[in-house]
């Protein structure tokens, strides 16, 4: 009864997906699962894999974490338990994470690296000021977007968003801000509350501490950054679908200068109101 619960088909699927194999390493698995030790014979006989495959079906398993080959004759295997196989899975990841951002670093000092950025830098023709906007899909991408905006800041940032999604993108604010500061850059940040929520208001000054920038309430919802008043980023879809994310960034001084002037009574309101 209880290898037949756990043989439905949604449980194949979600196994299949969360643990990355395929039908039959799924159901082999499971099947050793149920089992604990079992023969391929016994294996092919609960799963449903045919004999022929079992073997190479628990090869790749054990290479992978899986399972285990227990010396004998006939040879047995030895279910490994789920939290042993997610925790080698978790550092098979990090792992090659950690690889694959050492390469990208590495990248940087390669020649290949340099003929992009001077391809960049020079441009195959000059860019016009309609050249100078772009749309951007996707949160991540934004957020990507947004630290490099922020970052190259050398005078001024003005960044209005909301308490959640302030929250958000703490994890990567606070060093950029940090260092901004340190810089002498001028940092202005505003964040829309309504007037009664109370809990809110207690997110703000928690955020204020936290970022170490006092955060202003201003009534407009919206989300949006300007960079030395010239650089600015504006999402154009409301916060509540990362997927759909979708925000425009401009390079254009003079819309720049003008809506850095529209906030300037928002930085000078006291910091009670």
């Amino acid at each position: 009864m209880l290898y037949k619960m756990m043989s439905k088909a949604d449980l194949i699927k979600k196994v299949k997906y969360h643990f990355g194999l395929n039908i039959y390493e799924s159901k082999v698995w499971i099947a050793l699962l149920s089992k604990t030790i079992a023969t391929v014979g016994e294996i092919a006989e609960i799963s449903g894999v045919p004999r022929s495959r079992v073997y190479d079906v628990l090869e790749s398993l054990e290479k992978r974490g899986f399972a285990i080959a227990k010396l004998g004759k006939p040879v047995r295997y030895i279910a490994v338990k789920p939290s042993v196989v997610i925790e080698h899975m978790k550092n098979n990841l990090l792992r090659e994470a950690e690889e694959k951002a050492k390469n990208l670093t590495t990248m940087k000092e390669s020649a290949e690296y340099r003929e992009l950025e001077v391809l960049h830098s020079r441009g195959i023709k000059p860019i016009q000021p309609e050249d100078l906007s772009s749309a951007i899909r996707g949160r991540q991408n934004i957020y990507s977007h947004i630290k490099d905006l922020i970052g190259g800041a050398e005078k001024e940032i003005i960044l209005v968003s909301n308490t959640d999604a302030l929250k958000r993108k703490a994890h990567f604010l606070k060093p950029i801000l940090k260092k901004l500061k340190n810089q002498g850059v001028a940092i202005n940040i505003a964040a829309s509350v309504n007037s009664g929520d109370e809990k809110e208001k207690l997110n703000l000054i928690a955020l204020s501490k936290e970022f170490g920038v006092p955060i202003k309430r201003i009534k407009i919802n919206a989300r949006f950054c300007v960079v030395d008043k010239s650089k600015i980023l504006v999402f154009v879809t409301p916060d509540n679908d990362s997927e759909g994310d979708m925000a425009v960034w401009i390079n254009s001084p003079f819309f720049g200068k003008a809506l850095t002037t529209f906030l300037n009574p928002v930085w000078r309101m006291n910091k009670n109101k």
